[in-house]
């Protein structure tokens, strides 16, 4: 299971994060300052940060220089919408800057392609007591095996990574 950071000092939004995310299939652990993000990125490992840029006790911009030699991917979530802090976050190394108020969905689209851009493609996939194992093709319903053709794997690995998305049959044929 990937292994998500998020430094966001508004607790509610970090909650929401948080939980979304979760029911995504990722492990997520929220830091609500810099110091404790950094603490954080110190003693664990991330598949990815998210990152808020007006932080107390060290801002998103320092954290940045901290985990650019780590090699985690970062997305940066601020309310710092103009054109010169968004070139500024992208050239100081961030993967993606995301202005709130965001959808949701958006934030779940672009952590997913961050992820597959660098090789960390979720393996495993939950739905509602579903575990999908990608690698080996195998699915398990509450812990038990569930046998299915190849198709109907590759239809239910694509209808849960596109999960509230409604999906045309022309592109589920293309895809399976």
């Amino acid at each position: 299971m990937q292994r998500i950071l998020i430094v966001e000092d508004e607790e509610a939004i970090a909650n929401l994060i948080n939980i979304n995310l979760t029911a995504e299939g990722y492990r997520c652990i929220c830091a609500y300052d810099g110091k404790m993000g950094a603490d954080y990125m110190e003693k664990e490992t991330f598949d990815l940060i998210l990152l808020d840029i007006m932080l107390p006790e060290i801002n998103g911009y320092e954290l940045l220089e901290y985990v650019k030699p780590i090699g985690t991917p970062v997305i940066f979530l601020t309310a710092k919408s103009d054109v010169a802090e968004r070139i500024k976050g992208l050239k100081l190394g961030a993967d993606d800057y995301i202005t709130k108020p965001f959808q949701i969905g958006e934030l779940s689209a672009r952590v997913e392609a961050l992820l597959r851009r660098y090789g960390n493609k979720n393996k495993k996939l939950f739905f509602s007591g579903v575990e999908i194992d990608t690698d080996s093709r195998i699915v398990r319903k509450d812990g038990k095996t569930v046998d299915l053709t190849v198709k109907e794997f590759d239809l239910l690995v694509e209808l849960i990574q596109n999960k509230n998305v409604a999906l045309y049959r022309e592109q589920l044929y293309r895809k399976v």
